[in-house]
């Protein structure tokens, strides 16, 4: 027999209030993050993995994103799943299995393969502003994504992306523009998502309507 159900599970006599956002960051409590600098009015859902990265302001990470070595920056959108900088693992050895460098663990060493660490290191990933990271996205190392640009589910990005660019597919590959190259260049140059709180307050409603920002610019 069908069922409508309204609520599972049941809110126990009280209604959970909607979540709000601050300055302060909100993080899951089953989000991990270590030494990194996430900003104010950000969102880190649960199970998501942050390690040796910046996250810029009013960026999100819905959930079971991992995010290492990387630069994140303000009003990002990152779907959950995604995976921006997967580890590399040493092809040029004999073996590449993760032995060779977590050498502690196996008893192989008194030491890990430290140089191999920093190598991974050099390696960071770029998120620009308002990047749209679909839902099981990859970004490979050392991959510079944008501002503006999306990023297709499911799809594995191995090369740069110009800002404002669509990207899908295996390997990721541009679609088209979201916008006329003369119009990029113009939301380029506002730079809006380095204002201020008081800023975005009163110019909200021209974030919605392109041609209202745009004529708003020309003042």
């Amino acid at each position: 027999m069908s069922e409508h159900i309204a609520r599972f599970p049941e809110p126990n006599g009280t209604e959970r209030p909607a979540k709000k956002l601050s300055e302060r960051p909100t993080i899951h409590p089953s989000a991990i993050i270590r030494d990194s600098v996430i900003g104010g009015w950000t969102d880190i859902g649960p199970h998501s993995h942050i390690v040796e990265s910046t996250f810029g302001d009013y960026s999100y990470a819905a959930g079971d994103a991992s995010i290492i070595y990387a630069d994140v920056g303000k009003y990002c959108s990152i779907a959950s799943h995604v995976r921006i900088n997967p580890g590399n693992h040493p092809m040029g050895r004999v073996t590449q299995h993760h032995m060779t460098y977590r050498r502690v663990q196996y008893g192989l060493g008194e030491t890990d393969d430290l140089a191999f660490f920093d190598w991974r290191r050099e390696h960071r990933c770029s998120i620009g502003h308002d990047v749209w990271l679909g839902h099981g996205a990859i970004v490979m190392p050392g991959v510079r994504i944008g501002t503006g640009a999306v990023v297709g589910s499911g799809a594995v990005v191995t090369k740069d992306v110009e800002p404002y660019t669509i990207v899908v597919g295996v390997p990721a590959r541009p679609i088209r523009k979201r916008f006329p190259e003369s119009v990029v260049e113009r939301i380029l140059a506002s730079a809006w998502w380095e204002w201020d709180r008081e800023t975005l307050e009163a110019r909200f409603a021209e974030l919605l309507d392109l041609d209202l920002f745009l004529a708003a610019e020309q003042r």
